[in-house]
């Protein structure tokens, strides 16, 4: 019933591969749950759910994590009623975690600008770097850094067309900086990591293939340990949006640029620069 439930998914949802993944470790990691609780993924109780987002809390699994899994696990149960595969829906009382949910971390502009400034040898280096620059300067999530194409930038008018998830099309702006980095990139890294492939793609590892979400993020982490920084593509979307509103910028304009349906889910970043507001307040005023 799992993989019904996948499969439709895929064809009535038109979910993305990535977030089809997220579906089915979700799904793996409950099934486990499950199977040693004695029941099986076609009858399991609304206390073996809730025992298993307690459990997932323990083993260090984020709140967010685990609201995400409960919301895989509710779409799961609905899915199997609606078949007549169970009477009664067991998620039908169990209240969503969205209290829970944690802040976005954000680096501050000195940290970005360290990241950032830092040299970085050799042609992947050029390309990480470009990566970086790009992710900073438009907020781009690392699905849509990774799967642009060459025709995407439009370095005479500074944007970059982008398909986002559930292939929602969105126009966002690109400075000026990231652009030299991409065009120095494009120039003398690129053509050096091809070596006579072709790829339509902008960013691509060894072989001549795209590089991979894993790939850059293990190239990430390693120079944000190099910093002593806390590291990872989210972190650097993160940054983007925190600073723009730090700016001054406006949410609707911040929830275009990220891509958000709804904006509730940016309005996050008021709360993480009010937490900022307080900690400068009270480090600077004289009774603080």
């Amino acid at each position: 019933m799992v993989e019904t439930f996948l499969d439709f998914l895929i064809v009535e949802k038109g979910l993305s591969g990535n977030t089809l993944e997220s579906y089915r470790n979700d799904l793996k990691r409950f099934a486990c749950f499950v199977l040693s609780c004695n029941e099986d993924m076609t009858s399991f109780s609304r206390e073996t759910i809730g025992s298993f987002c307690l459990k997932q809390l323990d083993e260090g699994k984020s709140p967010a994590t685990v609201s995400r899994a409960l919301s895989t696990i509710r779409g799961y149960a609905r899915f199997l009623v609606a078949e007549k595969v169970m009477d009664n829906d067991p998620t039908e009382a169990l209240k969503n975690l969205k209290g829970w949910r944690r802040l976005p971390k954000a680096l501050s502009s000195d940290e970005i600008q360290r990241l950032l400034d830092t040299p970085r040898k050799g042609h992947m280096g050029l390309r990480d770097t470009a990566m970086m620059e790009l992710m900073y300067s438009s907020g781009l999530r690392v699905s849509e850094l990774i799967s642009l194409k060459l025709g995407d930038i439009n370095f005479e008018a500074g944007f970059i067309q982008l398909t986002g998830k559930g292939n929602k099309s969105r126009v966002t702006p690109v400075n000026s900086r990231a652009l030299m980095a991409v065009n120095n990139y494009l120039v003398n890294g690129r053509p050096m990591i091809l070596k006579g492939k072709i790829s339509p793609y902008i960013f691509v590892s060894q072989g001549g293939r795209r590089i991979t979400r894993q790939r850059f993020w293990q190239c990430i982490k390693k120079y944000g340990k190099e910093l002593s920084l806390d590291l990872s593509p989210h972190v650097v979307r993160h940054s983007f949006a925190t600073h723009l509103l730090e700016g001054g910028a406006d949410l609707r304009s911040i929830q275009k640029m990220l891509g958000h349906c709804d904006i509730s889910t940016t309005q996050v970043y008021t709360k993480v620069t009010s937490g900022r507001l307080k900690k400068v307040h009270k480090e600077f005023h004289p009774r603080g």
